[in-house]
């Protein structure tokens, strides 16, 4: 249940323009509170931001998260200003605070911000259209290529081994072998899944100690709704949620990408014959991808775009399993094994994308 906030109290240590008239919830994130908070101009016309709750619990150093914000936004704004693109849309455009602040820490300890709201444009939770999801492979992309000049070194780490995957199998190790809520024995089909692809989980890792890819700007995060349509052209014009921006691989978001939007079904469907990699789906998205940024991802990295796919899932399966043998107590559940459910659905998609794994490499090759 979230908690009222004095949204009076809160905006006026921000530099908003205009007289507060109210805040309500906006969006449908999971991790931090979001509202879209409404002024009055002297104009007597009605405008709005976004003003967010930071989820302290999950980004234990928020000063560090909004560093990195901070600097990445400023960067893609002269990127997009040398381009003669719009600063305004086509990134997020934090809202300072009256000390020149990227954030506001309030009397409970919980951390604000603020962006300038981007109208003419929304974020979907499903794919209602192909051409919206070739866009937001296109956003994707360009959002590594803008960054590509970026030193990754000056961002901070705002979750520790996020897409570190060896360490995912070990955390899911440590699970099966303590099994404090003996569910283990009901679900040896799917540990047995993940133990006979252990192999996989340190591809990408390997390839990165030994300097076959590099390291890049990634956003970590990208899912279909973390790219804004525009409601005009349809196209993708603004990638948002930016506290996972951190060092990365491509590939990670490539995978993460493909993992959340090219499977029809739901994250959570039960009817496991729902379930699959949709390759029209996976066409589009590479294609808009690889039109961004094919000029500077290295051929090592193109090769690896339909196994990072698979990671990305398997990874994300091992954690929904993780979380199930260790009592759910990281992701929020709605029934009795929905963690379950996911982990089940995550290894069917990655099942499915090993039974199609030469046809997503062939529709690569050819859209490079």
């Amino acid at each position: 249940m979230k908690k009222n906030y004095n949204f009076m109290e809160v905006t006026k240590h921000f530099k908003f323009a205009g007289d507060f008239i109210e805040a309500n919830p906006y969006g449908f994130g999971h991790i931090n509170d979001t509202y879209a908070a409404y002024f009055r101009k002297n104009d007597n016309k009605v405008h709005r931001y976004i003003l967010q709750r930071i989820n302290h619990n999950v980004f234990k150093e928020p000063e560090k998260l909004m560093e990195n914000i901070e600097r990445v936004t400023t960067y893609l704004r002269g990127k997009v200003i040398e381009s003669n693109g719009d600063p305004e849309r086509e990134t997020l455009n934090i809202i300072p605070t009256v000390d020149g602040k990227s954030f506001y820490k309030d009397e409970e300890g919980n951390y604000w911000r603020g962006y300038i709201f981007i109208e003419g444009a929304k974020t979907y939770q499903v794919v209602e259209n192909l051409n919206h999801f070739y866009n937001a492979g296109k956003a994707f992309g360009k959002f590594q290529k803008l960054l590509r000049g970026f030193p990754a070194e000056q961002l901070h780490e705002t979750i520790p081994n996020f897409h570190n995957t060896p360490k995912r199998f070990e955390d899911f190790m440590e699970a099966l072998n303590n099994d404090k809520c003996n569910r283990a024995k009901d679900v040896k089909k799917e540990i047995d899944f993940v133990i006979n692809r252990k192999e996989d989980t340190a591809v990408l890792m390997n390839l990165l100690k030994e300097g076959k890819i590099p390291l890049r700007v990634t956003h970590n995060d990208t899912k279909f709704n973390n790219v804004m349509i525009d409601d005009v052209t349809g196209e993708g014009i603004c990638v948002i949620d930016l506290d996972t921006v951190m060092p990365g691989l491509s590939l990670y978001d490539f995978g993460d990408s493909i993992r959340s939007g090219a499977n029809p079904a739901a994250e959570d469907e039960k009817d496991l014959s729902k379930v699959t990699i949709d390759l029209d789906l996976y066409t589009h998205f590479a294609k808009g991808f690889l039109e961004a940024v094919g000029e500077f991802l290295t051929p090592t990295e193109i090769e690896y775009l339909p196994f990072s796919a698979k990671l990305m899932t398997f990874e994300c399966g091992i954690r929904f399993l993780t979380d199930h043998l260790n009592g759910d107590t990281y992701f929020k559940i709605h029934r009795e094994g929905h963690n379950l459910d996911r982990a089940r659905t995550q290894f069917k998609m990655v099942a499915d994308m090993e039974e199609k794994h030469d046809e997503m490499m062939e529709i690569t090759q050819k859209l490079k």
